[in-house]
């Protein structure tokens, strides 16, 4: 079966799944909205500072199988850089993330038949919020419909959202997860599900989101892979007389658990221990402090020096309410950090009990508090922890997660 595939930027996921679908014989073509080489005129187009943030957009494919839609990405990335915020509003600037993305899916809909009449499709391959008029095209031509859902469904995480804007008023300004997202935007994410012929999922999570009206659709869970690991795990730790690092990496809100593992580190004043955040800014840096002044902001940086970051760190802590299954957990374990983390991360697989780290329930600073206390208490267990996390994290491979999906792609010839 050849298929298309879809996406605006290209992740990693994406490109497990473009080297999956190429290695299988099955890729015809990849559309995305850039795709650079450095002779790219794309750089040339641009102000200097987003040429490296261009490069980024290189794929290890045959250029004639890429087909490319640049305009409203590239108007997207000068007018964040430019600080034009006029065209670049929720859902309704030109160059607004919605309107990149739904440019992007009429342009690989017009472009569906001539890629069908070229190498007869079996199926296309898109993802969230960039599938729905791809899936139509798709549909008239009698092409199956591959829905890559990274997150949970939109209802669990509105729910929870709300739920949260009453339990922690004072991170409203703060909450993260879509909630500006208008019934337009909804109605978008249902339509595209419903058009699905098989929805790919990275967790059990996500799967279990699922409304109940496509509960009977075949899905395929696919983990994602692992970074590879750097050398062996820092000892640092053992120092009873060093602050245990504890990391939190992510955007600074509280579909995250931020608000959570604050109140958690406020419950463990005394205690030798340092907490480092790492993420975006979704309210000013004074209201963080205002309700956990004592950790440690670190902005955002190249993938490889978070990865260095880590190393530097002995514990991680994502508490979220929901995500699909949040990869930083396994950089992290990567590096050689236990964790702790709640089931609705989607890596409840992640968590060998007391060996890898913890699972604590959502919305419980005290479970927090608890489980990182321990750490610090118990600091000649993380050696053994810290090489069982990276062991843990390496069994999950790219290259499985891109199989698992093929296989299930065949199977709906």
């Amino acid at each position: 079966m050849k298929l298309l595939l879809s996406h605006p930027a290209g992740n990693q996921n994406v490109r497990a799944m473009l080297d999956a679908s190429e290695t299988a014989g099955m890729l015809a073509r990849f559309s995305t909205t850039i795709a650079v080489s450095p002779d790219n005129l794309a750089l040339k187009l641009v102000p200097q500072g987003l040429s490296r943030d261009l490069l980024r957009r290189r794929f290890n494919l045959p250029r004639e199988k890429i087909l490319q839609h640049p305009l409203r990405e590239i108007a997207r990335a000068v007018c964040g850089k430019l600080g034009w915020n006029y065209w670049l509003r929720h859902e309704e600037g030109f160059a607004s993330i919605d309107g990149v993305l739904q440019d992007f899916d009429r342009f690989t809909a017009r472009a569906l038949p001539e890629v069908h009449r070229r190498h007869g499709l079996g199926a296309v391959y898109a993802y969230e919020d960039s599938a729905l008029e791809t899936f139509r095209a798709a549909k008239s031509l009698g092409l199956k419909c591959v829905y890559d859902l990274p997150i949970s469904y939109w209802e669990i995480g509105r729910g929870l959202m709300e739920e949260e804007r009453r339990r922690l008023p004072a991170w409203a300004g703060a909450l993260g997860g879509g909630m500006a997202d208008t019934p337009a935007k909804l109605e978008r994410k249902a339509q595209e599900l419903a058009l699905a012929d098989l929805v790919v999922v990275p967790s059990r999570f996500v799967a279990d989101s699922l409304p109940a009206w496509a509960a009977q659709k075949t899905t395929v869970l696919s983990p994602f892979g692992s970074p590879a690991s750097t050398g062996a795990p820092s000892h640092m730790a053992a120092d009873p007389s060093r602050p245990l690092r504890v990391l939190f990496v992510g955007s600074m809100g509280q579909r995250k658990g931020l608000g959570d593992l604050f109140q958690a580190m406020q419950l463990l004043k005394g205690e030798n221990i340092e907490l480092v955040v790492m993420g975006s800014l979704l309210n000013e840096l004074d209201f963080y402090r205002s309700q956990y002044p004592g950790f440690t902001h670190e902005k955002g940086r190249p993938h490889a020096e978070v990865l260095k970051l880590m190393r530097s760190c002995d514990v991680f802590c994502l508490p979220s309410l929901y995500e699909g299954r949040a990869l930083v957990m396994q950089e992290a374990m990567s590096q050689g950090l236990p964790v702790v983390i709640t089931p609705n991360t989607g890596g409840d697989d992640l968590v060998i009990e007391g060996k890898t780290g913890f699972l604590v329930p959502i919305r419980s600073p005290e479970k927090i508090a608890e489980k990182l206390a321990w750490f610090n208490h118990n600091r000649q267990a993380l050696p053994a922890m810290k090489e069982a996390a990276m062991q843990h994290a390496a069994t999950y491979t790219w290259k499985n997660y891109g199989d698992v999906v093929i296989d299930a792609i065949r199977k709906l010839a």
